[in-house]
């Protein structure tokens, strides 16, 4: 279905209008120009009253001083004749066999965002990327990727912060690196040296029948030189009690009663390193849960994005981060003017494909090359914008002065014209 555009409108008696006929261009700008107060704005709104309805009626219809009731005349591309006229302005729809219908037939192809675009425009940034994203229809598959986001984001902060607090509580503990790995038990110590005494004693015992087998056996090689055999025996002793002497060695248990004395304090170190060693354990569980957080939410992220890029978008460059409109990487407020009419125009557009016309009212905010670049946009588009400004300029269409188009002028050319200003009738 071709996009419906207004061919001829034609105006009379509404607010400040006195008379006023214009074919607008089909594509692009055209800028309906004039000083403040000469009636620019009551043209939009007559637009938007006869096309939107009863809605769109101004408070007070009627131009101030006419004895006869306002009337408006718009003639649309699809052939359609929309009328209002008479005392109570009733609306008539006659299509181009001559059949005669209403205002459900307009809303068809009448986009209510295209009558009133201010009405977009000062929607909150997230209002606006809910529209988008209903239109191309991930709404409800976004929102939900980005509460999964969300959530995955403030746990991830929630055990980074647990995790950077345990590591600083563990660099700040005490530890004693000449402390042995583990607890020492005094019992297992005092067992130790009982052994070690036990053996020293039996050593020491064997060292005195030593002694005295030597003692006896001078005594009878000098009582007893006689007693050969006797003599032979003892010898035989001897030599086998200084063998099992020969080859013993006393232990020290200096350490063992230096350990014993000093338990309590070695324990103290080895607890201290234990429980370094623990909260470093516990830092890096909470290292560990927050990298692998962090994954998820980068795949997170980049579903959602690949979601968008794969989306057919109205304008290029448009996207949501953070459950925000964005355009080219620069959100609502920090889009120029240009930048925000653009995007809201071609919002409006994809909402209903087949209004092809937007109104838009006060763009002396624009300067003539943001002006120029935006008409010249329209036109690729294939959109047509009836738009108002305070400006009796090259740049205007047409000129509104006091009700009435200057010098009678009737057909629009759009802005950038093709034809200069003296050939055309128009800049």
């Amino acid at each position: 279905m071709e996009s419906v555009k207004i061919n001829q409108l034609e105006i009379e008696n509404v607010k400040r209008i006195k008379a006023v006929a214009i074919e607008p261009g089909p594509d692009g700008l055209t800028v309906i120009g004039g000083n403040n107060g000469q009636g620019k704005t009551s043209i939009l709104d007559a637009i938007a009253w006869a096309l939107g309805g009863d809605r769109y009626k101004p408070s007070e219809p009627d131009r101030e001083g006419s004895i006869l009731p306002p009337h408006i005349k718009i003639t649309l591309s699809n052939g359609l004749v929309v009328e209002r006229a008479g005392k109570n302005s009733a609306l008539k729809v006659t299509d181009p066999d001559g059949r005669k219908s209403g205002q459900q037939l307009l809303n068809e192809f009448i986009e209510i965002l295209a009558l009133d675009l201010p009405k977009f425009m000062a929607e909150t940034s997230r209002q606006k990327a809910d529209t988008l994203l209903k239109i191309i229809g991930v709404g409800d598959k976004v929102k939900e990727l980005e509460y999964k986001e969300k959530s995955l984001y403030d746990r991830r902060h929630t055990i980074g912060v647990e995790a950077d607090r345990k590591k600083k509580y563990a660099d700040e503990m005490t530890s004693y690196p000449d402390a042995p790995k583990d607890l020492i038990s005094a019992s297992e110590l005092i067992q130790r040296q009982q052994a070690i005494l036990a053996k020293n004693g039996e050593n020491q015992r064997l060292r005195r029948n030593r002694d005295v087998l030597e003692v006896d056996l001078n005594m009878m090689r000098k009582q007893l030189a006689d007693l050969s055999k006797k003599v032979n025996d003892l010898e035989r002793l001897y030599e086998s009690a200084c063998k099992d002497a020969a080859d013993l060695i006393d232990e020290s248990t200096a350490q063992l009663e230096n350990d014993i004395a000093n338990i309590e304090t070695i324990n103290i170190k080895v607890r201290a390193n234990l429980d370094k060693e623990k909260a470093y354990e516990d830092a890096k569980y909470y290292r560990d849960q927050y990298d692998n957080l962090t994954v998820e939410l980068e795949k997170t992220r980049q579903e959602k994005y690949d979601l968008l890029t794969g989306a057919k978008l109205p304008l290029p460059g448009l996207s949501v981060e953070n459950g925000e409109l964005t355009y080219n990487g620069r959100c609502w407020d920090g889009m120029s003017g240009a930048e925000q009419l653009k995007v809201s125009t071609a919002i409006v557009r994809a909402i209903n494909p087949a209004c092809g016309f937007v109104l838009l009212d006060k763009l002396e905010q624009m300067d003539l090359n943001t002006l120029r670049d935006f008409g010249e946009w329209l036109s690729q588009e294939g959109l047509q914008a009836i738009a108002t400004r305070v400006s009796t300029g090259d740049e205007c269409s047409i000129i509104i002065e006091d009700g009435y188009a200057a010098q009678g002028e009737a057909i629009a050319t759009p802005f950038p014209a093709n034809k200069p200003k003296w050939e055309a009738g128009r800049f």
